[in-house]
């Protein structure tokens, strides 16, 4: 369709036949003329343990660097089910490996680089730390809203509800009320606080 209103017109383009996927994380936002036009819809989930590590061992290969299961288990472990995640964190502990270590990746160079990274057991980083703290330690675990979490650590509210958000609830750590975010008992027992205790305030 080419311009719009009174003037709108269709042209014709010959194409040859071929097949169309699409992706996406908000469907939501699709109208249903569009989703309709797709004719398998598939929901994909994150994935296991088990074949992320694999991913993990095979990727060393491709970058013909040696990594042992227990470390390739280690990162795949901290990747928030997510291969794209696994293979960047790879990278990274190879560079440590390379600098730090004698080029080899097993578990204590993993460790150590992971912890560097500030990528806690749960496959957390700072940011995610720092929204939880927040919500804990500025809000007495909430119900607070995204606009003002975004506002007490500096970030936008459409990348914390985007990109943060989502695995945080995955994974346990808050919960969404009509009232606001509030951090789980999870949460607290991973930043080691107590429920209900007076924090001392995060800035």
């Amino acid at each position: 369709l080419i311009d719009k209103g009174p003037s709108a017109r269709s042209i014709q383009i010959d194409l040859n036949p071929f097949t169309l996927v699409g992706a996406t994380t908000r469907s939501g936002l699709l109208t249903s003329p569009l989703r309709a036009r797709f004719g398998i819809n598939m929901h994909l989930e994150y994935y296991d343990l088990e074949t992320l590590t694999g991913i993990v061992l095979r990727s060393a290969d491709l970058l013909q660097i040696f990594c042992d299961d227990r470390a390739a288990l280690e990162i795949a472990s901290r990747s928030r089910g997510t291969p794209r995640v696994a293979n960047a964190l790879l990278r990274r502990v190879r560079d440590f490996a390379q600098i730090k270590g004698n080029g080899k990746i097993d578990r204590q160079i993993s460790s150590y680089a992971l912890e560097a990274l500030n990528i806690d057991k749960y496959g957390l980083d700072e940011v995610d730390n720092k929204i939880l703290l927040t919500i804990i330690d500025k809000f007495k675990g909430g119900p607070v809203g995204i606009t003002t979490i975004a506002t007490a650590v500096g970030d936008d509210a459409g990348t914390i509800e985007e990109v943060y958000e989502p695995f945080l609830i995955k994974e346990g750590f808050i919960k969404r009320t009509p009232r606001g975010r509030e951090a789980t008992d999870l949460a607290y027992r991973h930043l080691g606080r107590k429920k209900g205790e007076e924090q001392g305030l995060l800035f």
